[in-house]
């Protein structure tokens, strides 16, 4: 008889089915197989927080199957994912399939290879119960907010809202920084900015005023720029002190969870979960050309910047071999991580350093590619040497007044030949100065005053969003992509480019939040429950009392507000239509139901009329000439079709455009692409072209 293996998804089934062999039966979970029930609370808040799982709907016939595969083997492991999440997934399992807890049937695998299996398959263990009450105290947590403010925030403001510990964090923190922008009053100021040349070198430089010999001076108005505009108009630029040196930059270190999602959002272009899709992807297992299926990269949900010795040693073989020796740091780079990260996994890196991104591209999904690439040379740079610069500072004097210049050049370009990290807010490229000696007579090119003003702080992009939550301690890396989803989806954040910014009723609802639920959108507070929880995942704390600590005063300030604010209902401009009713002439209003948005009536339930809501483009249908409307997939995708569906089937992925076709005067449609290209989809048309400047 075989031993029965089970993991949470087919692909990665198939990956460790290959490193086991027959000995061994490897099936999948499909990730939970008992859960809270989404109908009702199922959490019996009066006898110690009792959850009341169940099997999940749907998942009947696999727990069937699963039951009957364990009959027939000679054992069962429990090979899910090595997190909290993955913990509780086989605790539930070994409830489901009548297995002792305490036997040693729970092996993890921080890495899906030959060698990453074989250490997990050698290392059996026990379920691990403060992992597993950490994930319940977290399931419970959540539900318990979820399910009592959710109804509160129906009844006052609109059906089918929703809060969350994190998720409503988040949101305020988006609208606070809107408050902030809106509240932000531009001051002015004023630069003089100098470009100079030493003869005999005609490079051009540049060289910023500074003030005088008691220091800084700020310029605040056009009066003040122009008054010392004319004193140095009459004065030489002579150099003054000049210093040389050089400045050593340390390449980042691997990659963890939270550092993947901003990386990938600010180099790729991706959101959050979209990476974790192609991470778990490469996590789980490919089918590598002359090399079988294999998992490509560590364990993707973790907070360690831990890396074990043989990945440092074969990532310095390869450098050395690529490279020369002189890439190599004088000692390999260990990398400390915060005080408060679990350290069950190691940071994100290939688990094959040798299989390069251009060996494995092939193989590899578009999205596959771009993201193993970054884990791949973030991690081998990370082993690399610092990279050197020559830098140069001088001193411009201008009678009583000082300028100063700086530059760089590369003296070795060390960890950069490969990788550098990008930042939120790119620092602009330097030149290097040209040869100057202290007392050389400068020519002026140009000097002119420049004014300026205070900007506010930036909206927030998924990147700093990302980067913001981690840094207080708000909620865990693996759950951002959810949270991020979830404001998207149900508009309570709007996308504009790549920024946030909040609608009308994310301003509502943060609100609300902030005056009757303080402390669930309050940073330090939520920061403080992760701490509990993690205190949780040690042992230190026990599960039950933490909750107990949170519900006995979260349930007094819930009764309170739904006292005080009884019959009390909120209405939000966007909820406004501007149209009138046909049948009765009171206005027209947004309502939302099951399948989402529609107009209704304000008179109701006088009067019944309601009506679809169409989103109108403005295009004529190419094949019909009906009115082109704007639709959504079942899983929220906006699309385009005509009006006239299902007497005329035209539909299209791609936006249409304002202009007309030249050649046959049909509508054009917009490729959703950098340069925005036009074309034409009339059978027989060949135009082809670009958006109008006015457009773009």
């Amino acid at each position: 008889m075989s031993k029965l293996v089970i993991v949470e998804s087919p692909s990665k089934a198939k990956t460790i089915q290959k490193y086991l062999g027959p000995d061994y039966e490897v099936i999948a979970s499909m990730g939970h197989v008992r859960d809270l029930p989404k109908a009702r609370l199922s959490v019996d808040v009066k006898d110690s927080f009792k959850p009341k799982y169940s099997i999940i709907k749907g998942k009947e016939k696999l727990v069937k199957e699963l039951k009957e595969a364990a009959a027939k083997c000679d054992g069962v492991l429990l090979a899910t994912d090595p997190d909290r999440e993955g913990e509780a997934i086989s605790w539930h399992l070994a409830y489901i399939l009548d297995l002792d807890e305490g036997a040693r049937d729970r092996v993890t695998f921080n890495e899906i290879t030959k060698t990453g299996v074989a250490e997990g398959m050698a290392h059996p263990r026990a379920i691990d119960l403060d992992l597993v009450n950490a994930q319940q105290a977290r399931r419970i947590l959540d539900r318990l907010v979820g399910y009592t403010l959710s109804p509160f925030l129906a009844k006052t403001i609109r059906p089918r809202l929703s809060a969350g510990r994190v998720q409503s964090v988040a949101v305020r923190m988006i609208v606070d920084r809107e408050e902030e922008i809106k509240a932000f009053v531009p001051e002015e100021y004023w630069s003089i900015d100098a470009k100079l040349t030493a003869p005999p070198s005609k490079a051009v430089f540049a060289a910023a005023f500074y003030g005088d010999e008691n220091g800084e001076i700020k310029i605040g108005s056009q009066e003040e720029s122009d008054k010392l505009f004319a004193e140095l108009e009459k004065e030489d630029f002579v150099v003054g002190p000049v210093k040389k040196g050089k400045r050593n930059r340390q390449p980042a270190p691997p990659f963890i969870t939270s550092t993947l999602q901003q990386e990938a959002s600010r180099k790729l272009g991706f959101q959050a979960r979209r990476t974790m899709k192609a991470a778990q992807e490469l996590y789980e297992g490919v089918d590598v050309e002359g090399l079988g299926t294999m998992g490509l990269i560590t364990y993707m949900r973790t907070d360690s910047l831990r890396i074990s010795e043989d990945a440092i040693r074969e990532a310095g073989e390869y450098i050395e071999g690529r490279w020369g020796k002189k890439y190599l740091p004088a000692k390999p780079r260990h990398f400390k991580s915060r005080a408060n990260a679990q350290d069950g996994h190691e940071a994100i890196r290939p688990s094959t350093i040798s299989l390069t991104p251009e060996q494995a591209k092939s193989s590899l999904t578009s999205d596959q590619y771009k993201l193993y690439k970054l884990i791949w040379e973030r991690f081998i740079a990370c082993q690399m040497a610092n990279c050197v610069l020559n830098t140069s500072q001088a001193t411009i004097l201008a009678g009583k007044y000082i300028f100063k210049a700086s530059g760089f050049n590369v003296h070795f370009d060390g960890f950069t030949a490969l990788y550098e990290e990008s930042k939120d807010e790119e620092e602009k490229a330097g030149k290097d100065l040209p040869p100057l000696e202290e007392g050389q007579k400068l020519k002026i090119k140009d000097l002119k005053g420049n004014q300026h003003f205070t900007q506010p702080p930036p909206r927030y992009t998924e990147a700093s969003l990302i980067k913001t939550l981690e840094e207080n301690g708000i909620g865990r890396p693996s759950t951002y992509a959810a949270t991020i989803s979830t404001i998207t989806t149900r508009e309570y954040v709007a996308r504009e480019g790549k920024a946030f910014k909040p609608t009308e009723l994310g301003e509502v609802i943060t609100k609300l939040m902030k005056e009757r639920f303080p402390k669930i959108v309050n940073v330090r507070f939520t920061a403080q429950v992760e701490d509990e929880l993690d205190a949780v995942q040690r042992g230190d704390e026990a599960w039950v009392q933490t909750l107990q600590r949170f519900y006995d005063d979260f349930d007094k300030t819930v009764q309170k507000a739904k006292k005080e604010m009884d019959g009390v209902k909120i209405k939000l401009k966007e909820d406004e239509t501007g149209e009138v009713c046909e049948k009765c002439g009171k206005p027209m209003v947004i309502k939302y139901g099951r399948y989402g948005r529609f107009m209704a009536c304000s008179g109701y339930p006088e009067c019944k009329n309601v009506k679809k809501i169409v989103n109108e483009t403005g295009a004529a249908c190419p094949k019909c000439g009906g009115k082109i409307i704007e639709r959504k997939s079942k899983k929220g995708r906006v699309f385009y079709g005509c009006s006239e569906y299902p007497k005329c089937d035209f539909v299209s992925w791609d936006p249409p455009s304002k202009e007309n076709c030249p050649v046959c005067g049909k509508v054009l449609l917009q490729k959703k692409t950098k340069d925005k290209r036009l074309y034409c989809v009339t059978e027989g048309c060949t135009f082809e072209g670009k958006l109008p400047a006015e457009e773009a």
